[in-house]
């Protein structure tokens, strides 16, 4: 095994690690940050958004990405989004429509939804329908969750 040494931000802030370069990122996140909200629940196939976290601003399969790819890249998760005692407008939307049932993907979904209204602050049903494709959700049924995006679209054009 090969050790790299990788220089990144994490939700802001400035991270350096030494680790094995056969790791992938959500492993890194999970085992040695102790960043637990990106969810390993397809075994590192890359299939069910659980595992999704913003690199560089763009939503990815945080069980995809080796971490010797993310030399002085922007890594954004869901523990970095909201301020203490203040959850971000996506996340308070989700919560007031009822989006979040297990729970399980909710990071995930939370994560691709910013990323889409960062590049979209308006999306119709579809746009958000294609921005959330990677993300699987076995409780909801997705109608919540679009009716989550549209509101936290709303709220965070309202300056909410």
């Amino acid at each position: 095994m090969t050790a790299i040494h990788v220089n990144m931000s994490v939700n802001g802030l400035p991270t350096s690690i030494v680790t094995e370069a056969s790791r992938t990122l959500l492993e890194v996140l999970r085992e040695d940050l102790h960043l637990t909200g990106a969810k390993d629940a397809c075994g590192g196939e890359g299939e069910c958004g659980a595992c999704t976290v913003l690199l560089n601003g763009v939503p990815v399969n945080s069980c995809m990405v080796m971490i010797g790819q993310i030399e002085g890249c922007k890594v954004e998760t869901i523990e970095g989004l909201s301020e203490e005692n203040k959850p971000d407008p996506i996340q308070t939307a989700f919560i007031d429509e009822g989006a979040i049932q297990c729970g399980y993907c909710t990071p995930g979904m939370v994560l691709a939804s910013k990323a889409l209204l960062d590049q979209n602050p308006n999306p119709d049903d579809d746009q958000i329908r294609v921005a959330l494709a990677g993300n699987l959700c076995r409780c909801t049924g997705y109608t919540k969750i679009i009716a989550a995006v549209h509101r936290a679209a709303g709220d965070l054009k309202n300056g909410n």
